[in-house]
This record gives structure tokens, C-alpha cells and sequence, in this order.
């Protein structure tokens, strides 16, 4: 069953990076933002990962922790995390539990050719486990700039 806007996220059990278990039941309390991407180390995944990393602070100071979400194993994680200073960690989820939950594979085709890859998207729980923005179909450029805003506006709320 896919995640509704305004409703309870599910809780989620993932493992990420920096030998940490994910479980959403336990960042009650905090905003959180789940951003989905198709690869590490690939040059859309790398930048919106950046943008996230530059503005951990502000994101920080809205008590909202992110996380970045995609189907790469933990050990292409450490390395993109490491490559590129990320201060967030990357939950691998090999199995597609998270994908699933957020309906995030979608059809795709690259150079002629249709696979089922993961569609770039970005969630943002509020305190109390309840989604509140999705963002579908992202586009990089000022993405982390939108998702900022959202998660600033919501810790006022």
C-alpha cells in the first residue's frame, strides 16, 4: 500500500549507512525527508545529494533529518557518502520495501530501451510520522531550495 498525502507513513525499518537502522517510529518528534534517487555517483544524484549536503545546516536548524533513499547497496553508499562529504545518511534499500511504500518505480525508457527504474522523488513526515509534501518526477535544479522551504515552514506550523 503506497503512502497518501495527510496521512500516517507506515513505520519502516531500512538500513543506512554509518552502520545506523532506520526505523521512522523513532524519529518521532523530528521532521523527516525521505529523497529517492535512481543511482550513486551519477551526475543528477551526485548534484541533488550536494545540494542537500550544502544546506544540512538550515535544514538542521527546521529539526528535519534527510535521508537519501535508493536500490545501491551499502557499500556504493559508504563510497558515494565519502566521495562527496555527504553529513546525511543513504539507506540502501536492495529489496524495493521503501520504493514500494512511496511508489517510486516507475517505467522508464533509455535509448529505446523500457526498464522499471526509480522515478526521482523527494517525502517530507512531519513530527507525528504524517506525510505532509511529495514531490514526484523531481527535476534537480532548485529542488533542495523547494524542499527547504517546505520543511522551514511546516517546524513553524
Amino acid at each position: 500500500m503506497a503512502v497518501d498525502l495527510d496521512q500516517p507513513v507506515a513505520d519502516f525499518q531500512a538500513q543506512a549507512t554509518g552502520g545506523h537502522t532506520v526505523r521512522l517510529s523513532e524519529l518521532q518528534g523530528r521532521q523527516v525527508v525521505l529523497y529517492f534517487y535512481p543511482k550513486d555517483s551519477t551526475p543528477g544524484c551526485t548534484t541533488e545529494g550536494q545540494g542537500f549536503r550544502d544546506q544540512m545546516a538550515a535544514f538542521e536548524a527546521a529539526n528535519t533529518l534527510v535521508f537519501g533513499v535508493s536500490r545501491d547497496g551499502l557499500k556504493s553508499h559508504e563510497n558515494f557518502k565519502a566521495k562527496q562529504g555527504f553529513t546525511f545518511e543513504l539507506i540502501s534499500d536492495k529489496d524495493e520495501a521503501l520504493c514500494q511504500l512511496f511508489d517510486v518505480i516507475k517505467l522508464k525508457k533509455l535509448y529505446g530501451k523500457e526498464y522499471l527504474g526509480v522515478d526521482r522523488s523527494t517525502f517530507l513526515i512531519d513530527k507525528q510520522g504524517v506525510l505532509r509534501q511529495a514531490w514526484r518526477g523531481v527535476k534537480v535544479p532548485g529542488h533542495v531550495d523547494a524542499v527547504l522551504a517546505a520543511a522551514q515552514a511546516l517546524d513553524k506550523a
